[in-house]
Parts: structure tokens; sequence; C-alpha cells
């Protein structure tokens, strides 16, 4: 959605960097941090390239849900890095859609555990965010007069 959206509003977006840098879910706390500290790298690049919106598919509350998950634990350096950004709208995606085993995703059978976990957190930082379900058009448009919003 994030790289549709830049399409749209002709301007940038962040894929998720962990993508780029492991392959499988077996990684290291090395591995975790590094992919904490790309994707801040390439938060604050793309943005300097931006047309007046960044998209981004991640940020570093997923890095930590996946390092407490996978590692069974959350290296002090990620809660850092995820001050030095500042995000003006989360998008909650429901698992209402089909799910993709793309080769990396493999927690088919708890996604709704998983959904839970990542609403969970926002709450505790007391960041609001906007729900997000349908189908693929369905949640484009939800996105869409979202962004609308924010532009006007």
């Amino acid at each position: 959605m994030a790289k549709r959206m830049a399409e749209i509003y002709n301007t940038e977006f962040v894929p998720e960097v962990a993508r780029e840098i492991i392959t499988s879910n077996s990684f290291t706390v090395d591995d975790i941090i590094r992919i904490g500290h790309a994707q801040i790298d390439r938060i604050k690049t793309k943005r300097k390239t931006a047309n007046k919106i960044l998209f981004c598919d991640t940020d570093l509350i997923t890095t930590q849900i996946y390092s407490r998950h996978y590692l069974k634990i959350v290296p002090k350096i990620l809660f850092e890095l995820e001050k030095q950004v500042h995000y003006d709208r989360y998008f909650l995606f429901d698992i209402d859609v089909p799910w993709v085993d793309d080769g990396l995703r493999d927690l088919g059978e708890q996604r709704l555990a998983m959904m839970n976990v990542f609403k969970g957190e926002l709450e505790e930082r007391k960041i609001s965010f906007i729900p997000v379900k349908g189908n693929w058009n369905e949640r484009e448009a939800i996105v869409k007069r979202e962004i609308d919003s924010v532009l006007s």
C-alpha cells in the first residue's frame, strides 16, 4: 500500500527494509539492529526527496515486535531509534484479506494474535491509528481519504 500511495501522490515511499537485509526469519540481534538503523537511514534519505508526504511500509515498533517474537529480546537501541522519527498518521491493517505466503511471512496461523500485538503497542504508546479493512479497493479508499484530508 505504501508503494501504491507513493505512486498516486507522486512521492517517495520507504519499503520494509528488513526484506532487503534478511531472507528468512532466522536472524540475529546484530541483524535486527542493522535493520533498525537501515530503516531510519532510509526514512531520513527519502524524506529529502519526498513530495509533501512520505509513505513508510513499516517502522521501528514493527522491528521491535518481530525482535521480541523471534529473538525474545528487544535491543535498547531500537527504542532509541524509534524516537528519531515522528509519523503524522498510522494505519493499522486488518486481517480480513487472504494471507499470502511470500517466503518470509510465516505467521499465517497467528494473524489475529499478531494484529492484536501491533494494536496493543500503538495503544500503549497512545498513538492513534486509522483502522484499514475491507477488500483492496476499500482499503485504498480509506487510506486515500485520510491522506487527502491531511494534504488539504
